[in-house]
């Protein structure tokens, strides 16, 4: 998430967990092991009932993020397992300590090597990001003016590697809130109406891979993405123009398509039309080349 101060990033991240579906019995166990290692289970708690959410400090360190020690424990990317990771200020992370979390958002696993072993640990998390334009915040807030110049931008958003963004299925821009919003007693759509659709969608999915080893749209791999997520002519045309145009690789073009296949199962569509295409391509902000 993109967008200046107080604009309700952290907010959103931190609402995240009120409409997932709630933990099954298997997650809530594997949940559950991690924190019994770590002896982080709450008093008269015997089972992880919440997905966890974890907000590490930008100071944080390589090993507690993907965990170690010379007895490896978990670090804050497995206390995320069937979770949220949250990362506040993404461009104040140490860039080397960014790098660790290619793998597992790749694989789903964190393995740390030692001289006389190796440990696997589990890591399948939604990594969730918040930054500000710019150093000062405020780059294309119309009420507040930047003194950023772009070389300063650019050594800003340098801290975060294209290999890593790349990963990361959906970038969308947060503008600050109008007071028309702020003082509106309009109510909006709840956590519990948005978790329903949620579930109907899952539920979705997991008809669509009763008979393949994978649970939901995100864990699909290439040959699953041409068998399920086939589109029209003009959606084709589409996909190709925006490949070309926003130099899209070939992850962020799978990418695009797992995101266009979910939009249409929370739609209740069966099939991936263009406006559902549309939105997830819209979806990857910062692949248009923004900072130039």
């Amino acid at each position: 998430m993109l967008g200046p101060p107080g604009s309700g990033k952290t907010m959103l991240a931190k609402r995240i967990g009120t409409i997932l579906p709630t933990l099954t019995p298997g997650e809530s166990i594997e949940t559950t092991r991690i924190y019994s290692v770590l002896g982080r289970l709450e008093a008269g708690q015997p089972l992880m009932a919440r997905r966890p959410f974890r907000s590490p400090h930008h100071t944080i360190s390589e090993a507690g993020l993907v965990g170690g020690g010379s007895t490896p424990v978990p670090g804050e990317i497995s206390m995320a397992h069937n979770g949220v990771l949250f990362l506040d200020e993404l461009p104040e992370f140490n860039r080397r300590t960014l790098e660790v979390l290619r793998q597992p958002l790749e694989d789903r696993v964190v393995t740390i090597s030692r001289a006389m072993a190796s440990t696997t640990f589990p890591a399948d998390m939604m990594l969730v990001a918040a930054l500000n334009p710019c150093p000062c915040g405020y780059r294309g807030d119309p009420r507040r003016d930047c003194h950023c110049n772009p070389p300063q931008i650019e050594r800003y958003m340098a801290k975060i590697s294209g290999p890593l963004l790349d990963r990361i299925d959906i970038h969308i821009e947060v503008p600050a809130a109008r007071y028309a919003d702020l003082a509106s007693r309009q109510a909006g759509t709840s956590s519990e109406q948005m978790r329903q659709e949620v579930d109907a969608a899952r539920q979705i999915q997991r008809r669509r891979f009763s008979r393949a080893r994978v649970n939901y749209n995100g864990q699909m791999s290439s040959r699953q993405i041409r068998q399920f997520c086939p589109l029209d002519g003009a959606g084709t045309e589409l996909l190709k123009m925006s490949v070309n145009e926003m130099g899209l690789s070939a992850r962020a073009h799978d990418k695009v398509l797992r995101v266009a296949r979910t939009i249409a199962d929370l739609a209740g569509s069966e099939s991936i039309a263009s406006e559902h295409l549309s939105e997830a391509i819209n979806y990857r902000h910062l692949d248009r080349q923004m900072w130039t």
